[in-house]
């Protein structure tokens, strides 16, 4: 009996490592990630043997690793329901739990798991994980502590520690706090030194906060390192072109696709070429982009990236529609492409069509929630539409002895993105020493601006202004017109009409002189940086006088920030009567005078930043029939952004072109400004005709 017993045990063992080593080739197979192979194998296994759990086990992980996670999970349910107390049978569930994203029931699971099994790495990593994808980090941080206490270097626990660090840097960076982001990052580059996961994600967040330097430093030290060269040099291109430095993009960029080598992988070559035709647009290489741009979609007809460069290129050269088109094709395929629907929201924010921008960026929010460009292009959209208020008070005087001091202010609110009501008040006191003279004129005006088309604006007002002088007081009617349209890319043209009461000094107000002003304005800029400006006024006064002004301007961007321009202005007068004991008013008037102009735009200022305006120019001028007369004209502008409700500014005007002022000499002026927003936000509802609730 004994030697039976002997005999059956030594059959048991044999026949059970036998078992084993057939079971061996699907092992191998789960571990080398072949799971289709493996899944078969292992089902082929329980057609034999249906209880075998290490079989059930590996065959659910086969099916969850190909991603039929409720499958697996129903399997781990069945092994869990009989055998209810086996540790791997519980570890392999809860894994199952977490691949069917079950993240709440999975953190239930793994804390009774950790209580019971304390010891148990598999356990401790699991919850870790579990408690990352649920955003609790800290207390994720304290349980893969843990596991590595008992597994010290492993590189699963390790990989999951990097990435609860990197979990909970965005969850402080989505929620703005970005101090303890920084701070987070930081403290995962101390363990993982060089991480480039950790390093993108710190000069991400660098770009985030416009702190530009510290993301440079960050790309330089990823430039150090061999592997990283190209990821660098994208990043760093980027960084110059936000800071305004676009050929130093351009080099860095071109040094990158140089780098460029055949083994690189396709995502970081996709990446370097589009960083490289984004500097080329940056740089306005329109025609090198453009051939490229064609090059990459007749290669890659159905991929969205070369669409989203062409959109790119289409809108930095105007071509708004066609932007358009693009990146609807994008949308078509990739309805959440963040390209696509705030590239979508520019250009029909470009093209006045501002209830569909709106459209476009809330939904770009919609997949991307709290996504800073987004929320940040609603910012701007907004602040086109918020009511505000701006005052202007000025000192003038001349080598003639007239003086005027002035305050004007003026309201806009709008009531919906197509209709906004206007108004503006003037008050203006103005004396003349030698001449014993001095008047005040008090100047109303209501009115309103409104969007006929995408591209045609409408703007009325009507006024009154009121003068008292010494020996005559009386009221006025004014008003004006205008039509403000974009008849084609990278033109803007007015045609208008306005009506004035002479104001310039005391005695052409007592002599109650009107003008009737028939204008056109218009200027056409191009994509190589030259511009055209051109106005002109026919203008007949109730004293029966007619004047003619012709003015062009032809210039040259030099550079886009600051905005620096030069360029050659042509100005042209001339009066039917000439009567120069009353006002200027020459038969024919000629100035021909070269500028220079620099500009920091108030609109692209930072908060809490400088604004500033210079204009120099110098010329001839020639009046009638007289010699030429040498010419000047400085004009000055500073300011600063206190918040991005409430600026200020003061200017300065200095000239003796005589068409400046009444007595043709010299003209000066000094003045203060200040523009509030009386509300943080627009007023009124999109799509609706009831405004909100104004917030103060």
């Amino acid at each position: 009996m004994l030697k039976k017993s002997i005999i059956f045990i030594i059959f048991f063992l044999l026949t059970a490592k036998n078992f084993a080593q057939n079971m061996q080739a699907g092992f191998n197979s789960l571990e080398a990630g072949k799971y289709l192979e493996a899944s078969i194998f292992f089902k082929n296994i329980l057609k034999k043997h249906p209880n075998n759990k290490t079989a059930k086990i590996c065959y659910g992980r086969a099916i969850g690793l190909q991603g039929q996670s409720k499958k697996a999970l129903y399997v781990f349910s069945e092994l869990l329901e009989n055998n209810p107390d086996d540790l791997e049978v519980k570890l392999n569930y809860a894994e199952g739990l977490l691949w069917n994203k079950s993240f709440l029931e999975a953190e239930a699971f793994y804390l009774n798991l950790v209580k019971t099994n304390p010891n148990s790495f598999n356990a401790l990593l699991g919850y870790a994980n579990t408690l990352s994808n649920l955003n609790m980090n800290t207390k994720a941080l304290h349980y893969i502590n843990e596991a590595l206490k008992i597994k010290p270097g492993n590189n699963n626990a390790l990989n999951t520690k990097k990435y609860i660090y990197l979990g909970k840097a965005y969850k402080e960076q989505k929620k703005e706090d970005y101090t303890n982001s920084e701070k987070t990052l930081k403290q995962g580059l101390e363990i993982f030194n060089n991480d480039i996961d950790l390093l993108k994600s710190l000069a991400n967040l660098y770009l985030i906060t416009n702190e530009t330097k510290k993301a440079k430093l960050v790309y330089l030290n990823l430039l150090s390192l061999e592997n990283y060269k190209l990821t660098a040099l994208n990043g760093l291109a980027l960084v110059e072109h936000i800071d305004s430095h676009n050929k130093k993009a351009f080099a860095y960029s071109k040094t990158a696709i140089n780098t460029l080598k055949s083994n690189s992988s396709n995502l970081l070559k996709q990446e370097t070429v589009t960083r490289y035709i984004q500097t080329l647009i940056w740089n306005k290489k329109y025609k090198q982009a453009r051939l490229l741009i064609d090059s990459l979609a007749t290669k890659h007809p159905n991929k969205n990236w070369p669409i989203t460069l062409r959109a790119t290129y289409n809108t930095y050269t105007s071509n708004f529609k066609k932007s358009i088109e693009d990146y609807n094709k994008v949308l078509i395929t990739d309805s959440s492409s963040f390209d696509g629907n705030l590239g979508k929201a520019n250009a029909l924010k470009a093209l006045g069509k501002h209830d569909l921008a709106y459209q476009a960026a809330n939904k770009t929010l919609s997949f991307y929630n709290n996504q800073k460009d987004a929320l940040r292009f609603i910012d701007k959209l907004d602040k086109k539409f918020t009511p505000f208020t701006e005052a202007k008070t000025y000192y003038s005087f001349d080598n003639g002895n007239n003086k005027a001091y002035a305050i004007n202010t003026k309201i806009n609110l709008p009531t919906s993105t197509k209709f906004s009501w206007l108004g503006s008040y003037g008050y203006r006191i103005t004396d003349n020493k030698i001449t014993n003279s001095n008047a005040k004129s008090n100047q109303l005006q209501l009115g309103a601006k409104y969007q006929i088309k995408n591209n045609i604006y409408l703007t009325s007002l009507v006024g009154v202004t009121g003068v008292n002088t010494l020996t005559n007081n009386y009221a006025q009617f004014t008003n004006q017109t205008i039509l403000n349209i974009v008849p084609f890319k990278l033109s803007l043209l007015d045609v208008g009409f306005k009506s004035e009461v002479q104001d310039f000094n005391a005695d052409l107000l007592n002599r109650q002189i009107v003008m009737n002003h028939l204008f056109t304005n218009f200027n056409i800029a191009t994509n190589f940086n030259l511009g055209w400006y051109t106005q002109y006024f026919y203008t007949f006064q109730n004293d029966k006088n007619v004047r003619q002004l012709f003015f062009t301007s032809l210039y040259y961007n030099l550079l886009s920030k600051p905005l620096l321009k030069t360029g050659l202005n042509y100005q042209y007068i001339g009066f039917k009567n000439q009567v120069p004991n009353l006002y200027f008013s020459p038969q024919k008037f000629n100035a021909l005078e070269v500028f220079i102009n620099i500009i920091k735009n108030e609109n692209s200022a930072k908060n809490k930043s400088w604004f500033y305006e210079l204009t120099t120019a110098i010329g001839l001028q020639y009046i009638n029939n007289t010699t030429q007369q040498n010419t000047y004209r400085i004009q000055g502008k500073l300011g600063y952004k206190f918040t991005p409700r409430i600026l200020f500014n003061m200017y300065t005007t200095r000239s003796n072109i005589a068409s400046t002022t009444a007595a043709g000499f010299t003209y000066n002026e000094i003045g203060l400004r200040v523009k509030w927003y009386p509300f943080k936000n627009k007023i009124f509802k999109l799509n609706s005709k009831a405004p909100n609730s104004p917030t103060l």
